[in-house]
C-alpha cells in the first residue's frame, strides 16, 4: 500500500528572498538536523540571464533503524537525490526527491515548494508532499514503512523550525533584506555566459544560492509547481491551528487529501457515474469522519460519502428550516438546550426516566421521533455540545423491546452522520436497572464517542469529580441540587387516544427516513379475525408480540400448523368499505381445530384501552398464527345473570369493528437469553390497567403474557 502526505500551506512572515538566505543555510551539512549527515553537488546550472538557478545533490541520511535491520540490508546510510529549481523571476523554488538507495526495492518521492503569499508578497508559503511504495525489503516491509512515517512526521514541524532559526540569525547580524531579481543589462549577460560559477546582481553569492535538500524529511512530495501559488482551495497550518486544534502532521495530511479529494469530485473531475457532492462540507464536518474512523482516509472517505449521499435524498440540510415539533412532542419530550458547559459547549438537558418512550412511538411514530433528534443533532454540530442525561424514574418499563429497537435505530442514524460531534456524555442517577439497558445499547456507539460517556449513579453527581467539574453552579439544575431553573418539559404519560391508527398515519410532509415501522395497525371485524402467521423453521425460537387495543374488545389467541395457511383479506361490501382497513385471514374455515391446527396459548380477554406484552417459546418447527378476533361481550352460559362490567364494556365499544396496533418479532432462543422479552412480558409499559401476569397452563412453552 502506498503511503501518502500532503501538508498544509505553512506561511514564513518574511521576504522570499530572506527565506531562501536561511534556506542555503542548511548545506552542505546542517547540525540543526541530526539526520542529516551531509550532502555533495552533482551538477549545477543557470539560466542565461541568472533567473533560474538548477542544483542536483547527493544527500546522505543516517536513518534511525534497528542495527540487526541495518545489518540485514547491508547499508549504514541511506542516500537521496534532490534537484532544486529556484526562479528568482517568479520568487519560486520547486524541489524534487527521491531516493538513490534501494531504489528497486523502496520508492520515496517527495516534492516541495516556496512561493510568494497570494496576499502578501512580503511573506513566503511552504507546501510539502510525499508518497512512499515499499515494493519489498527482506520480509520487513512493515517495519520500514513504521519506521519511515515515524521519521518523516518527526521531522516534518523540524523543518520549519530550522528555518526559522536561520532567518533569526541572519537578522541577529544584521541581515534584514534583500533585494528582489533584477534583469541584468545585455552585456552583462554575454558576460555571465562565459562564467562557470558567477554572481546574481543584487541577490546573494551564488555559492550561497546553491539550494539544496529539504530536509524537511527524508522522503516527502507534494503537488509539483502547481503549488507554487496557494489559492483559496489550500489550507494553511495557522488557520488549521487557531479553527479545528492540534493536529499531527499526518491528521492534517489526511484532512487536506480528503478535501482535496471532495474538491475535484465537485468540480466534476470524477469519471461518469461515480459519485458527486453537491457541495463541499466544512472542514470541521470532514474532520469529525476522520477522527470517527482514526484518520484511515480511505475508511473515512466511504463513511463521509454514504453521510453525504443520506443528508441529500433526505432533504437533512434543510430539516432546521422545515421542522417543526408537534405540539405533543413539545409537551411529553423531556429534553431541551440548557445555558452552556464550563468549555462553553451548548449543554442539552434530557430526562430519559421521564419519558413516555412507548406512548411517543406510538403516537407519533418512530419518523417523528427521529426527526426531532435530528434537529437537535443539527442544533448541536454546529458546535460541539454536553449532553445531561437523568435517568432518575427509569425501570424496567423502558426496556420495551419495541422502543428499545426504535431507539437503537436512532443510534445508528446518529452515530453514522453526526460523528464526533458530542463533546461529552453525562449520565446521572443511574438506577439499578441501568446495566441492563447499556447492554443493549453500547455496542452500537463507537469507541470513540463511548469514551466521553460519564457515569454517576445515586447521589455520586454531586460533590467533587461530579456535575461541579463539567458545570458551573449556577447552571445545574434545581432538579439535580442546583440553583438554575430548568424549563426542560415534566413528561408524563401519552393519552391512549392519541395513539396513531391507519387512518391517521405520520407526518407525510417530508421525505420519509424510514421506509418500514416497527407497528402495525389492523381492524377486526365481526367474523373476520384478524391473523398473521409466523414460520418457525426450528424448535426452541421465541416469538414476541406487543399491541394495545384502541377499540373495542378482543380476543388473542395462539396457534400451531403444520400446513401453510393461505391468506384471506376480508372483501369489503360497499357499505363496509370505510371499515374493513387491514384485516387478513390465514385459518382456514374447513379446517378443525386439534386435526388441522392446535391451540398454543389460552384465548386472552384483552379489553378496550390495555396493552398486552407476551413471548412464546415454540417447539415444533411449522407455522404459528397470531390470532385477534372480535369478543363477545355478553357470552353464553347457563345463567341469564350477566356481569355488570360485561354489560357496561357493550354500552361502549362498537358493535361492528375492532382496532389494535401490533408488533411481533421472533427470536432465536440464544438470543433471546430471557432478560429482556421475559422483563417486558412481567412489566406491561406505562400501562396502569393491571400489574398482574397471567401465565399460560395449557401450553407446554414458557408462554408469558401480561398487561
Amino acid at each position: 500500500m502506498v503511503q501518502k502526505y500532503q501538508s498544509p500551506v505553512r506561511v514564513y512572515k518574511y521576504p522570499f528572498e530572506l527565506v531562501m538566505a536561511a534556506y542555503e543555510k542548511r548545506f552542505p551539512t546542517c547540525p540543526e538536523i541530526p539526520v542529516f549527515l551531509g550532502s555533495e553537488i552533482l551538477q549545477e546550472s543557470k539560466s542565461d540571464d541568472g533567473a533560474v538557478h538548477i542544483v542536483e545533490r547527493s544527500c546522505k541520511l543516517n536513518v534511525d533503524a534497528p542495527r540487526l535491520l541495518k545489518k540485514i540490508a547491508g547499508v549504514e546510510y541511506v542516500f537521496f537525490i534532490q534537484k532544486n529549481t529556484v526562479n528568482w523571476k517568479e520568487r519560486t523554488l520547486l524541489i524534487e526527491a527521491h531516493n538513490e538507495t534501494f531504489a528497486n526495492r523502496v520508492v520515496v518521492l517527495e516534492t516541495c515548494s516556496y512561493s510568494v503569499h497570494p496576499e502578501n508578497e512580503e511573506w513566503t508559503c511552504f507546501e510539502q508532499s510525499a508518497s512512499l511504495d515499499i515494493k519489498s525489503f527482506f520480509g520487513f516491509e512493515n517495519t520500514v514503512e513504521k519506521i519511515a512515517m515515524k521519521q518523516y512526521t518527526a521531522n516534518i514541524k523540524r523543518g520549519k523550525e530550522v528555518i526559522e532559526h536561520y532567518l533569526k540569525e541572519l537578522i541577529s547580524q544584521g541581515i534584514t533584506f534583500i533585494p528582489q531579481w533584477t534583469p541584468p543589462p545585455v552585456s552583462r549577460q554575454k558576460e555571465k555566459r562565459a562564467l562557470a560559477v558567477g554572481h546574481n546582481p543584487g541577490i546573494v553569492p551564488a555559492e550561497s544560492c546553491m539550494l539544496g535538500t529539504t530536509k524537511e524529511q527524508p522522503g516527502s512530495s507534494c503537488p509539483a509547481a502547481e503549488a507554487a501559488s496557494p489559492d483559496a482551495d489550500k489550507l494553511h497550518a495557522d488557520y488549521i491551528e487557531r479553527y479545528l486544534g492540534q493536529l499531527t502532521p499526518m491528521q492534517e495530511s489526511c484532512l487536506i487529501r480528503l478535501r482535496q479529494w471532495l474538491q475535484e469530485m465537485h468540480k466534476g473531475k470524477s469519471e461518469a457515474g461515480e459519485w458527486k457532492p453537491e457541495k463541499i462540507p466544512k472542514d470541521e464536518h470532514i474532520l469529525r469522519f476522520l477522527r470517527a474512523r482514526d484518520f484511515n482516509i480511505d475508511k473515512a472517505r466511504e463513511m463521509l460519502c454514504q453521510s453525504l449521499t443520506w443528508r441529500k435524498q433526505y432533504q437533512v440540510d434543510y430539516i432546521l428550516q422545515t421542522w417543526r415539533p408537534p405540539s405533543l412532542l413539545e409537551e411529553y419530550y423531556t429534553g431541551g438546550w440548557h445555558y452552556q458547559d464550563k468549555d462553553g459547549r451548548p449543554l442539552y438537558i434530557l430526562c430519559l426516566g421521564q419519558m413516555d418512550t412507548k406512548g411517543l412511538v406510538k403516537a407519533l411514530g418512530e419518523e417523528s421521533l427521529l426527526r426531532h433528534v435530528l434537529s437537535i443533532n443539527e442544533q448541536g454540530q454546529k458546535r460541539s455540545w454536553t449532553c445531561l442525561v437523568d435517568l432518575e424514574g427509569l425501570n424496567m418499563r423502558h426496556l420495551w423491546r419495541p422502543g428499545v429497537k426504535a431507539l437503537l435505530r436512532i443510534i445508528e442514524v446518529v452515530e453514522d452522520n453526526y460523528p464526533e460531534t458530542l463533546g461529552r456524555l453525562l449520565i446521572v442517577r443511574a438506577p439499578r436497572v441501568f446495566p441492563v439497558l447499556w447492554t443493549l445499547v453500547s455496542p452500537f456507539i463507537n469507541e470513540n464517542t463511548r469514551q466521553k460517556f460519564l457515569i454517576y449513579s445515586g447521589n455520586n453527581y454531586q460533590g467533587p469529580g461530579g456535575l461541579v467539574d463539567y458545570l458551573d453552579k449556577d447552571v445545574i439544575p434545581d432538579f439535580l441540587g442546583g440553583e438554575c431553573m430548568c424549563n426542560v418539559p415534566e413528561g408524563g404519560l401519552v393519552p391512549k387516544s392519541l395513539y396513531q391508527t391507519d387512518e391517521e398515519p405520520e407526518n407525510s410532509d417530508h421525505i420519509r427516513l424510514w421506509t418500514e415501522t416497527i407497528y402495525h395497525s389492523a381492524n377486526v371485524l365481526k367474523g373476520a379475525p384478524h391473523e398473521i402467521v409466523v414460520e418457525i423453521l426450528e424448535g426452541e425460537s421465541v416469538i414476541t408480540w406487543d399491541f394495545d387495543i384502541l377499540k373495542g374488545d378482543v380476543v388473542f389467541c395462539l396457534f400451531h400448523s403444520k400446513r401453510a395457511p393461505k391468506t384471506i383479506r376480508k372483501e369489503a361490501t360497499s357499505s363496509s368499505a370505510s371499515t374493513a382497513g387491514d384485516n387478513v385471514q390465514l385459518i382456514d374455515k374447513s379446517w378443525v381445530l386439534g386435526v388441522d391446527y392446535s391451540r398454543m396459548e389460552s384465548p386472552l380477554v384483552c379489553r378496550e384501552g390495555e396493552s398486552i406484552q407476551g413471548s412464546h417459546v415454540t417447539r415444533w418447527p411449522g407455522f404459528y398464527v397470531l390470532q385477534w378476533k372480535m369478543h363477545s361481550s355478553l357470552p353464553c352460559s347457563g345463567t341469564s345473570l350477566h356481569r355488570v362490567d360485561d354489560v357496561l364494556a357493550s354500552l361502549q365499544v362498537s358493535s361492528h369493528k375492532c382496532k389494535l396496533m401490533y408488533y411481533f418479532e421472533v427470536l432465536a432462543s440464544k438470543d433471546f437469553r430471557g432478560s429482556m422479552s421475559s422483563l417486558e412480558s412481567c412489566n406491561s409499559g406505562f400501562s396502569q390497567l393491571s400489574a398482574t401476569t397471567t401465565s399460560s397452563s395449557q401450553s407446554q412453552s414458557s408462554s408469558l403474557i401480561s398487561r
